[in-house]
């Protein structure tokens, strides 16, 4: 083989070594292709045993492919396969071998250099005879590098059957051989790399689309609504996605919904709700349109659903069906708030009522000058030195029209006089006692107009009922006829007041009416009214019976308590029943105690 004067030995090399080069190629696996690589030297350059160790993750190197003609006395490919040297090691080797191209010869007398931890084989060849000749302890190293120049491996050739060691020839085609296997085992380890990204890859679309599924599945039979909403451009804040279980709670096909908002659907008054909901794990109790035209409660929970490289991608809403819930609420508070037997408004909501109108200012309001005399309103005993004025309203607002519209926050309708009031807290308005003009002059409120104070002639009215003869009802025919006295009493006195004023029972046979904006013949015209609606027989149980009425009316004023406007307005309903010639129950204590039944 070494006879360079025969060229047909070249030749029959290198038509072995491109054959071996092919069988290099044609390995589709990484071990395929290990395995061609020591076979190919064992075969195709006249070496007996041939190992590749190959550069692990962290660095050491293991003998992972071993081809023998013939297993030495020290052991086959199987003892030294698996084997782990450490890249220091083999550093070191590399190091102190002589240099022969690219290859690394290391002679047995420099076997000192190889340490312990590095596989190799001695094999129980014959002893060299001549310098030229292969000793059993002789290394020969092909290291192989990738593109990068980074240490893909070594191969390690042994026992050449030639008996001496390799000459030029051989060398070059082992260069040439080693050169070609690490671009074998380079494209090797990229194919085992892209086959095993492909692997993750197709588990990961696995387990994407085995959680589309999930999510779809939970999304369409989810018992509850569910929404999916647009977070960006045009489409922002449409409904994208909805489940048959909110289609079937809004009475609305999927296709309708799906051109619509929350903020088509929601109530009117909740509209401000839904606006402050935050899209972040927002929750929110409102109601949404049905198809019937009426209203379902609803509680809305959102989450954001992102994507980890865009941001948020679409907005999760979780539609619960809370009407039950929210019925059985309005039930407890109307209950809490209502008269059991009538469904008036009872005590508590009746002070409740008067609360909201009344705060704890006095009122503005003072007994002035009368129209023409120029005078401002007079603060009320105690009131604020820098209370409400005209020249705190006007003040640094030169040629501005009083009347033209809102001033210094306090509503002033348009083209209208000012409001009966001083100063406000936030939108309150102050409840003023209309003035009498007939006793002893008038009272005077609101803002300074040319010409003079304005008179205040609307107010709370608070008219006290009691009933005259329903406790000879009740001893003679018994409470179920009582209770269904008051009852027919209630009703009349409901369909006797204006819209929007309040009908309430206090206690026992005692009702009371709140009626605001309203003055003082307007009042006496009302309890005129509720007396005529009472009088007429009643039929209960198949027999007439008849109560009398007597009723006081009293007025609200910011600055009073409830116990005191109260308080006037039953003073006067028992001055006119002692006026009337009523009888008058002597004991205040009976009449406390019938209020808190």
């Amino acid at each position: 083989m070494e006879a360079e004067s025969e060229p047909y030995v070249r030749l029959a090399t290198l038509r072995t070594l491109h054959r071996v080069v092919a069988d290099l190629n044609a390995a589709r696996s990484l071990a395929g292709t290990l395995q061609a690589v020591v076979e190919g030297a064992v075969h195709g350059l006249g070496f007996d045993a041939a190992a590749v160790s190959l550069v692990r993750p962290d660095g050491d190197l293991v003998v992972a492919a071993v081809w023998e003609l013939e297993e030495s006395a020290m052991g086959g490919p199987s003892v030294l396969l698996g084997q782990v040297g450490s890249r220091e090691s083999w550093d070191r080797l590399l190091g102190v071998s002589d240099h022969w191209g690219t290859l690394r010869f290391l002679p047995y007398d420099r076997g000192w250099a190889v340490a312990s931890d590095i596989p190799r084989w001695i094999g129980d060849g014959p002893m060299p005879v001549y310098a030229n000749d292969w000793h059993p302890a002789d290394g020969l190293l092909a290291p192989m590098y990738s593109a990068g120049g980074d240490l893909l491996g070594v191969l390690s050739v042994d026992r050449p059957r030639s008996g001496k060691r390799p000459g030029a020839w051989t060398r070059e085609a082992l260069e040439m051989f080693s050169l070609q296997a690490s671009i074998a085992i380079g494209n090797a380890r990229l194919r085992a790399e892209m086959q095993r990204a492909l692997a993750r890859l197709e588990k990961e679309q696995q387990a994407l689309r085995a959680s589309e599924e999930s999510f779809r599945q939970a999304f369409e039979y989810a018992p509850s609504g569910m929404a999916i909403t647009e977070l960006h451009g045009a489409g922002r804040g449409q409904l994208t996605r909805v489940n048959d279980a909110l289609c079937r709670l809004l009475g609305r096909p999927r296709a309708v919904l799906r051109q619509q908002s929350f903020a088509d659907l929601v109530h009117p008054e909740d509209r401000a709700l839904l606006e402050r909901t935050s899209a972040e794990s927002g929750r929110a109790e409102l109601r949404l349109s049905r198809r019937d035209g009426g209203y379902q409660w609803v509680c809305l929970r959102n989450s954001i659903v992102a994507d980890a490289a865009e941001g948020p991608s679409f907005l999760l809403t979780h539609v619960e069906d809370i009407e039950e819930r929210k019925r059985h609420e309005l039930q407890l508070a109307h209950r809490a708030s209502h008269d059991a037997l009538t469904g008036l408004p009872n005590s508590a909501e009746l002070k409740a009522r008067l609360a909201r109108r009344l705060c704890p200012e006095p009122q503005a309001v003072g007994a002035v000058a009368g129209p023409g005399e120029g005078a401002y309103p007079q603060p009320y005993a105690g009131y604020p030195a820098d209370s409400y004025s005209a020249h705190a309203a006007y003040d640094g607002l030169e040629g501005a029209d009083p009347y033209a519209g809102p001033v210094h926050g306090y509503g002033v309708p348009d083209g209208g006089p000012p409001p009966a009031f001083g100063p406000a807290y936030g939108e309150h308005v102050h409840a003023v006692v209309p003035a009498d003009h007939g006793e002893g002059g008038e009272v005077w409120s609101g803002p300074f107009r040319s010409g003079g104070a304005v008179p205040v002639d609307k107010g709370l009215a608070v008219i006290f009922c009691d009933l005259d003869g329903f406790k000879s009802i009740n001893d003679r025919f018994g409470h179920n006829a009582g209770d269904a006295v008051l009852v027919e009493v209630a009703r009349r006195l409901s369909q006797a007041v204006r819209d929007g004023d309040t009908v309430a029972r206090l206690g026992g046979d005692e009702f009371v009416v709140l009626a605001d904006g309203i003055g003082r013949e307007e009042a006496k015209d009302l309890a005129h009214r509720l007396r005529n609606a009472i009088i007429p027989p009643m039929r209960i149980d198949g027999r007439g019976m008849r109560v009398g009425v007597s009723l006081g009316i009293g007025w609200a004023g910011c600055g009073m308590s409830i116990e005191e406007v109260l308080h006037t307005a039953d003073e006067r309903m028992y001055d006119e029943k002692r006026a009337r010639g009523g009888a008058v129950r002597g004991a205040r204590g009976e009449r406390s105690h019938r209020r808190a039944g």
